[in-house]
Order: C-alpha cells, then sequence, then structure tokens
C-alpha cells in the first residue's frame, strides 16, 4: 500500500494548499440527518483488531470542477481516488466530537470511471490510549446533491484484509501508550484494493449500513459518533531519508549493484542498522522484489542501549543495539513491494532484519515520508550566544515531532496531549510559527474532557481517563496564555465559564488559613527527587506551598479574563483568595531563617519549584525575590550560599520542564541576564549526541519530549524580549535581557507581518533597531525606563548597565 502516489499529490502549489485549507460545509448536514450511512463489514469483528477494504465506481462524463466529500472512520481512514491519495483521518477526539475531513476529490477524477477506495482498520484493545472509539465505521458524504452520489451506503464493496494484522507484543520496556507494531503478510495481502478492477470478486460484497450519520447539532443520531469538522490543515508529508547504513552482519554473501539494490541470498539472516543522524517521525517505506516468504523486521528506536541497557552518547555505535517497536513484513516474490506501516514511526535508528528462505531477496529501498503537523518557521534568532543555532534547531525539531494531529508529550513512547506539555508547546507555537490553530485545538479538546466534578482530565483524548488536578489549572492558564497571543475573542468568551468548575474545585479544598488542603487523584508537580512519583510535598491536611502557588497563578489568570468578559464579582473573589492564600503561604511556609519557603509548614524539606513559583506569582515580596532565586540558583549549582548567617537548604532541584517557569520567574524578579547561564542542561543534550530534548536527566525513557523545548520560546520572550503588550498581540512590549552579549537579532510572528529586533552593543552603549509590522505600537522597556514604540523601523540608544 505504497504512498509514492499520495505524496506527489501532496506536494502541490501554496495556491492549491489554500484550496484544500477552505473547508465547505453544506448547512443542510448541520442541521438534519446526512444522507450517507456508517458502514461496516458484516460478519466481521466490531470492536476487535481488523483491517477493511472499501470500494466504490461513479462514472461521470466529464470531470468536476469540485468535488468536496465529508469522511470519517473508526479507528481511521486511508482514502484513494483511482489509486492516488486523496486523504487520511480523522484527526483524533471523542465520540461527542467525532471529526470528519473535508476533502475535494475533484484533482483525482476523470470522465469515465472513476474508483474511491478506502483502507479502514480499528486496532480494538491494542489502539494507542489516545485513540477513542465505538465500532469499525467508516463514512463518506457529498457535500450537496452533485455529490451525494458518492454516499456511503450498501452499494459500497466491502472485504477484510486477512494478510495484515498486529505485532504479538510493542517489544519495549517501560510505560508505552502509543500504537503496536504491525505484521504484514505479501502473500496474503489484497495488493489491488484501489485498483480499476479487483482479481478477487467473490470476496467482496455489499457493505453494511448501520445508521445515518449526523453533526452534534442535529437530533436524533442513529448512532454513538457526533460529528464536528475537523479544521485543522492536512499533516505535513514530504520525502525524508529513513538513514545511511552504518552496519551490517551476516552480510558476506550480499550483492551491492550502482543502484544501492541489496540482494540477500537464500537461506540467509541479515541485519542493517540505519542512522537518520536525527529523530525524526515518518511513514517508512520499504520496497523489496522477490524473495518469496522472506521475513523483514523494522525495528525503530530513538537510541541504542548498550550492554547495561543504558543509552549513553546517542552517537555510539559499537557495543550496542536496538530496542523498539517493530513491524514484520513477508515477501509474496513479486517484483517492486512497497511495505508501510499504516501509522507513521519515531526513529533515528532503524534496524531491518531480513531472513530469506529459499529465494534471494532484493532491498530496492528504504526511505521515509515525513509526517507532522505543518507548521512554518517564521521565528528567528542569531547572535553571541554559544550553538545558538544548534540549540534553536534541535528545539524546533523537538517541538515538531511533538506536534502532529494533537501536541503529543512524546512521539515515540506516549503520543498523548497532556496539559502541562501542551501548554509550553502551544506558546512556543504561537512565538515560532504565529499557527494557533493547534493550540485551539487543544484548548477545546481539554475542554471536552470535563468531568461533573469541573475537572479536565490532565489528557485528552484518551480512552483511558487520568486525572493530575494540577494540570486543569494549568488548563486555565493555557486559556489566558492564548487570549494574550491570539485575537479570538470568542473562543475565549464561549470556554471562560467553564474555568469556572476547575476554580470552585479547587476552592473547596483550601483549607481554613488560606493553603491548599489534600486534593485527589495525580498532584503532580515535577519529574524531581523530592518529589515522589512526582507529588510536592504535603502534611496529612495539604499546606503545600507548590499546590497553593500553581492555585494563585491560576486565580490570577481567571481573574483577569473574568473581569473583561465574565462575572466582576467572580474577579473579585479570586483576588481577595489570592491576597489570603499568599498571606498564609508568607505566614506558616516562609522560613526566614533559611530565607526560602519551605514545601510545607513543618519545614522538613525544601524545593527550587516551590520558591520558583513563590516568586513567579509575587507570593514572596519584591524586596526579597531576587535574593530567594540567588538561592536557588545557588543550590541548583551545588554551591553554598549564606542567607542570615546560615546555608542554604538542600532543595529538590528542577527538571526541563520545570525549568520553563524558572525563566518566567527570573524574568519576573528582574534577574533575566542570568537566563543564558541556565541553559547548561541543554548543552550537556548536545554533549550526549541528542537531536531532540530528553525527557528528563540521564537515564531517560523518551528522548524527544516537548516540555523541553521552552528554550526557543524563552529565547524570544526572555532574552530577545518579545512580549504581546495587550490581549489578542494588539500591542508589544519588548523588554530585553542582554546579559554579557554583545549582539543578538530575532523576530516573531505577528498578524501583520514578523516583529524583528536588533541589538548591537558598542563601547558606550546598545543600539537598538526595532521594526514594528503594519499599524502594530507598543513600547520598550529597559532598565525600568520605557520607549514608546510606532509602526515601522526606529532606533533606540540604550545606556549599558543599570
Amino acid at each position: 500500500m505504497s504512498r509514492v502516489l499520495l505524496f506527489a499529490v501532496v506536494l502541490f502549489s501554496a495556491a492549491a494548499m489554500a484550496a484544500q485549507e477552505a473547508k465547505p460545509l453544506n448547512p443542510a448536514l448541520v442541521e438534519s440527518k446526512w444522507h450517507a450511512h456508517w458502514i461496516t463489514c458484516p460478519d466481521a469483528p466490531q470492536k476487535d483488531v481488523g483491517i477493511f477494504y472499501f470500494r466504490k465506481e461513479l462514472t461521470f462524463a466529464m470531470a468536476p470542477e469540485h468535488f468536496w466529500v465529508h469522511v470519517s472512520a473508526d479507528n481511521r481512514f486511508l482514502l484513494h481516488v483511482n489509486g492516488q491519495y486523496a486523504g487520511e483521518g480523522p484527526a483524533r477526539g471523542d465520540l461527542f466530537h467525532w471529526r470528519f475531513e473535508t476533502i475535494d476529490l475533484a484533482p483525482m477524477l476523470k470522465p469515465g470511471k472513476n474508483v474511491l477506495a478506502a483502507t479502514v482498520w480499528n486496532f480494538g484493545t491494542r489502539a494507542p490510549i489516545a485513540q477513542m472509539t465505538n465500532r469499525t465505521g467508516f463514512l463518506l458524504q457529498g457535500d450537496t446533491s452533485a455529490e451525494e452520489v458518492a454516499n456511503t451506503d450498501a452499494s459500497w464493496q466491502v472485504k477484510q484484509e486477512k494478510g495484515r494484522g498486529l505485532a504479538a507484543t510493542n517489544g519495549v520496556a517501560g510505560y508505552y501508550a502509543a500504537g503496536p507494531g504491525e505484521t504484514v503478510d505479501g502473500r496474503m495481502v489484497t495488493w489491488d484494493w484501489d485498483a480499476p478492477a479487483v482479481s478477487d470478486t467473490a470476496a467482496w460484497h455489499a457493505a453494511e449500513a448501520i445508521g445515518e450519520a449526523a453533526t452534534r447539532e442535529a437530533q436524533d443520531a442513529d448512532n454513538n459518533w457526533e460529528l464536528v469538522q475537523d479544521q485543522l490543515p492536512a499533516m505535513e508529508h514530504r520525502p525524508t531519508m529513513a538513514g545511511r547504513i552504518v552496519r551490517m552482519n551476516g552480510v558476506s554473501g550480499i550483492i551491492s549493484n550502482p543502484q544501492g539494490v541489496l540482494e540477500i541470498p537464500a537461506n540467509t539472516h541479515a541485519t542493517l542498522l540505519f542512522d537518520n543522524q536525527v529523530l525524526q517521525s515518518a511513514y517508512p517505506e520499504l520496497t523489496v522484489s522477490g524473495g518469496r516468504d522472506a521475513e523483514i523486521r523494522l525495528t525503530y528506536a530513538e537510541a541504542l542501549y548498550d550492554a547495561k541497557g543504558e543509552k549513553g552518547n546517542r552517537n555510539e555505535i559499537e557495543g550496542r543495539h536496538i530496542e523498539g517497536v517493530s513491524d514484520i513484513f513477508i515477501s509474496d516474490g513479486t517484483d517492486q513491494r512497497a511495505f508501510q506501516p499504516l501509522w507513521w514511526r519515531t526513529w533515528r535508528y532503524l534496524q531491518v532484519d531480513v531472513t530469506t528462505k529459499s529465494a534471494p531477496l532484493k532491498l530496492e529501498k528504504l526511505d521515509g515520508w515525513f509526517n507532522a503537523y505543518p507548521f512554518v518557521e517564521r521565528a528567528s534568532i542569531t547572535g553571541d550566544i554559544p550553538d545558538l543555532k544548534k540549540l534553536w534547531d534541535t528545539g524546533w525539531r523537538t517541538a515538531r515531532l511533538c506536534a502532529h494531529e494533537t501536541y503529543m508529550d512524546a512521539p515515540y513512547w506516549e503520543q498523548l496531549q497532556y496539559v502541562g506539555d501542551t501548554r509550553i508547546q502551544a506558546l512556543i507555537s504561537y512565538a515560532v510559527s504565529g499557527d494557533s490553530r493547534l493550540g485551539k485545538q487543544a484548548i477545546t479538546n481539554i475542554q471536552s474532557s470535563i468531568i461533573p466534578e469541573g475537572l479536565t482530565q490532565s489528557r485528552y483524548p484518551s480512552r483511558l481517563p487520568q486525572f493530575i488536578p494540577p494540570f486543569s489549572l494549568l488548563w486555565v492558564d493555557m486559556l489566558h496564555d492564548y487570549w494574550m497571543y491570539v485575537n479570538d475573542e470568542a473562543l475565549v468568551r464561549e470556554t471562560l465559564p467553564r474555568t469556572r468548575g476547575v476554580i470552585d474545585w479547587y476552592a473547596l479544598h483550601l483549607r481554613d488559613d488560606g493553603l491548599m488542603g489534600r486534593v485527589k487523584w495525580w498532584e503532580f508537580g515535577d519529574w524531581t527527587s523530592g518529589y515522589q512519583g512526582g507529588d510536592p510535598p504535603q502534611e496529612a491536611d495539604g499546606g503545600s506551598t507548590f499546590l497553593t502557588a500553581q492555585f494563585i497563578e491560576a486565580l490570577r489568570d481567571a481573574a483577569e479574563l473574568e473581569q473583561e468578559y465574565g462575572s466582576k464579582e467572580r474577579a473579585a473573589v479570586y483576588r481577595k483568595t489570592i491576597e489570603k492564600s499568599s498571606a498564609a503561604l508568607n505566614r506558616l511556609n516562609w522560613d526566614a531563617e533559611q530565607g526560602v519557603y519551605a514545601d510545607t509548614p513543618a519545614k522538613k524539606s525544601y524545593s527550587q519549584q516551590a520558591n520558583v513559583l513563590a516568586v513567579w506569582q509575587d507570593v514572596a515580596p519584591r524586596a526579597e525575590q531576587k535574593a530567594i532565586l540567588q538561592r536557588v540558583l545557588a543550590s541548583q549549582e551545588g554551591r553554598e550560599t549564606q542567607a542570615h548567617g546560615k546555608a542554604v537548604p538542600p532543595m529538590s532541584a528542577m527538571s526541563y520542564y520545570f525549568r520553563f517557569y524558572l525563566a518566567r520567574a527570573l524574568e519576573h524578579a528582574g534577574m533575566a541576564d542570568l537566563y543564558v547561564s541556565q541553559l547548561k542542561p541543554w548543552y550537556d543534550m548536545l554533549k550526549l549526541g541528542l537531536s531532540t530534548w530528553a525527557e528528563q536527566p540521564e537515564p531517560t525513557r523518551s528522548d524527544c519530549h516537548a516540555w523541553s523545548a521552552h528554550p526557543n520560546y524563552d529565547l524570544l520572550t526572555v532574552v530577545a524580549g518579545i512580549h504581546p503588550g495587550a490581549p489578542g498581540f494588539s500591542q508589544v512590549r519588548i523588554e530585553p535581557h542582554l546579559g554579557a552579549l554583545h549582539e543578538i537579532e530575532a523576530s516573531m510572528p505577528h498578524g501583520d507581518g514578523n516583529i524583528a529586533t536588533a541589538y548591537r552593543r558598542n563601547a558606550k552603549e546598545w543600539v537598538a533597531t526595532i521594526t514594528l509590522p503594519g499599524e502594530l505600537s507598543g513600547k520598550l522597556v529597559w532598565n525600568g525606563q520605557e520607549y514608546q514604540l510606532h509602526p515601522g523601523k526606529q532606533e533606540i540608544s540604550l545606556p549599558i548597565g543599570n
């Protein structure tokens, strides 16, 4: 099932792409049931693993100018028209927000007979945790009466695929939530499922209709799929290399011709290891000829492992082996057979194990097709920060690989949209690409997970419920972030009332003294040695500095939104709660002797995280904030410093993730000139050969974790200083923190164009050159002084030093 043709179609002009993104929807389809039916394969599993082909022939006197259809499936579909790729999906959601893709089939249609064909699969209980499901089904609805000739009903033919299935195990150790490996027996596969004519006509029969389709707004749907139109663009697909061969075993008899085709003799086992140099997410495509009955196993890994099971330097190969998700393909002996799994894979290293039987096998080629959300990198930064390009490119690669139809914490291990990760990912997207569509989808998806108690789930979509109440607070903060960066008042107004359930739930758990009491489920704060299982330390009745300060952040953001769009009375209550909880932290959890906040009133433990939040949220008095952060920084560097004559106590250290909040605190306290010196953990990862940022310090499970990519955002906002100055980015506030640098240039996308900044230091002063697009205005803040900025280019002299 090659995607070669599919990508020839996808790589069209920008004008064609824009046309594809203009998604019509006939109002009649919103207001009533659809004429198309969901269809399935009769006498086949409906909730268990199953892979099916659906097809229908259409005849046109002449090719139509447009032929818009709405397509969906459970779990997923791959749609071909006349053997060419037309689309795939649907983007993940839940049953009450089941997405359909809107596709114009006209570019693939021709006069005469046309074949619409779809592969539909349901991975049953082996499906990714992010995949919600009802039962196997396929749907195609024409947008208007002109296209309804294509509607799914019993006129469609269906066949169950017996040659494809799932691997017995995932092949990985540790928590794994992504999709399974696949097995494909080429001797049994229906290779002509999308051809003009099928060879085994007796195996095809009429599809079974299982109820009319309907959108969420329609009345009395016949099934559990409440349809909504997917508003995201098609995922990016482009050719990519699988890697270069860096190791071959058992290959003494292999013959390589000038075209690079490897011929593996009969009755041979051979292993080829490919290194792509950098991590990528892609559909691998393996093309082989001959070698009937040969088994070919493709194993994908972020890194190789040594004999102790450790990764070490990711560039090292000697003495290391691969472990990971695998796909298996059995050759049918035909020439130019192309194998691809149904879902994309993530790898830096890809190992191909070939076991031939009585016939030699030719490995014609192994390449891939990159797959990710089509973000365009519009921001940039250059300057005299060491290895700045490597830092930037590695961070952007991390962000890209963790963004598909949803944001994902990790493209290899989980592929789940966690709120804590997603908040950071969305900010990176706004700042680097200016594309807010995936961020909007994340806010609405997480909103869809709200339970009667008022909390969101920690990750969504997810067929396995999980609750991290602090992530519900971060979802409130996400809405505030969106409000500041995106001119979309309608979404903010629509979502704001749902934030009240989160705030009210937390308010019920406040102790009488204003500190946060114990809450249910998983109270994750950070991965650190002092936070057992990720939970901040608490006493029997709570009292956590971390959790109280995090609640204060959500109250502060929610109060601003309520003041603008909601209840001013609520905003006042929120502000009073902030005052009470802040006073409680200063009265009960502040350790004057140590000069920092303790984790709880008992003052038995201390953490960098709690103190970072206390500074950022103004719990700490302004006069104390710099001293607190100096102690935090001394603690993380293992240095001793004195506070009122005593050494700073040991503190639980921040992870890569939580250093995002350290950057905010440094900026808030007027210490952001130190930011560049805080990049050592990322430089250390570069020394280990990582091409994306890891989940946590060694030993780490995930080599690509989006929450560690925030330096891209920090460099633009903290160092170059570019921030929204008002909601909807209607104004700009530029407050650079240049420290020991001598020059830096940065730009950030804005709705009217790019905001461009350049700073040059000479012997006497800094010279700032600021260019604002369109009618954007704002201010430049430098050492407490404000300079008004106007649209266009301006040059401002800034004094050196404080």
